[in-house]
């Protein structure tokens, strides 16, 4: 069953020890604007998946992040999230993960469960495709002792 959060308040997450953002609920309005981002657009066709998947999350991060608590400057002085500072905290490999893990993640789940496996159109087997050759000749059977 599809649970609806029908608040879209926003919610704090723990992205690090110490470190907790407030984000935006992950709606269709913020995943279509991060799709559309001029960095994301202009990443050039070789770009590796990997890039795509940072030029995506720091997109979506900046989209997303309303608030912060626990990040701070070179002088240990508290900081309010701006795009660069966002991109900055996502180069910390741990964060980046657990951004991926804690939002992108949960909001990407519908899309995993409806990409599982597709519907027969009739009968069990009835839309499978064969992948294996017939045997050219029967198998002998091992002999008893």
């Amino acid at each position: 069953m599809l649970t609806l959060d029908l608040t879209n308040a926003p919610r704090w997450h723990d992205l690090a020890p110490g470190v907790r953002v407030q984000l935006r609920p992950l709606t269709t309005a913020v995943m279509v604007a991060t799709r559309s981002d001029p960095v994301v657009e202009s990443l050039p066709d070789e770009a590796s998946d990997e890039e795509r998947a940072v030029a995506f999350a720091k997109a979506l991060a900046r989209r997303a992040v309303l608030a912060w608590e626990g990040i701070g400057d070179a002088d240990g002085n508290a900081i309010d999230p701006s795009p660069e500072a966002i991109d900055a905290l996502l180069d910390v490999w741990p964060v980046f993960e657990a951004f991926q893990l804690i939002y992108v993640s949960k909001g990407l789940l519908l899309e995993q469960e409806k990409n599982v496996s597709a519907l027969s159109p009739n009968g069990l087997s009835a839309g499978a495709i064969a992948t294996a050759t017939p045997a050219r000749k029967r198998a002998k059977t091992a002999r008893r002792g």
